[in-house]
């Protein structure tokens, strides 16, 4: 039976545990690459986010056994004329085990976060797609932004 599990910070550990693995199957990175300083950085984040509300986090496992995983952080950025809030979200960390995908779990993961934006007011959700990863998005909605640039420093 699949569980979608609202992560605490009781949940910590786990959180990390699976960002790390989330990590090296994203980047296809070998297990014996370096990701202490992702751990760590990674553990303070989720030990502030979760405290003061800017991340939800949910955890999903089939009896017992992690399969899933998704996240939302929250910003804010100047208001404007189509947000006036300035209230943002960002959608990161979605996961789902091989042997457990196409089965919805991905979906209904993605729709617990989503719902959780909603309930803030939030009306601006981005997220990178990866290419395994854009059928699901555009199937619940997402369009593709052209507007946004990016400068690496």
């Amino acid at each position: 039976m699949i569980e979608y599990k609202k992560a605490t910070i009781e949940d910590l550990d786990e959180l990390v545990t699976t960002r790390i693995e989330v990590l090296r199957a994203a980047n296809k990175l070998d297990t014996d690459a370096d990701m202490s300083a992702v751990e760590e950085q990674s553990s303070a984040y989720y030990a502030k986010a979760l405290i003061d509300g800017t991340h939800t986090a949910y955890l999903v496992f089939d009896e017992g056994v992690f399969v899933g995983a998704g996240g939302v952080s929250y910003y804010s950025v100047m208001p404007t004329y189509h947000n006036p809030s300035g209230k943002k979200a960002y959608i990161m960390n979605m996961y789902t085990a091989p042997d457990h995908r196409r089965q919805g779990i991905a979906y209904k993961t993605l729709d617990l976060l989503v719902k959780d934006a909603r309930s803030r007011g939030i009306t601006a959700i981005s997220l990178e797609a990866t290419d395994m990863g854009r059928p699901l998005y555009e199937k619940y909605g997402f369009v593709k932004a052209n507007n946004e640039m990016e400068l690496e420093v």
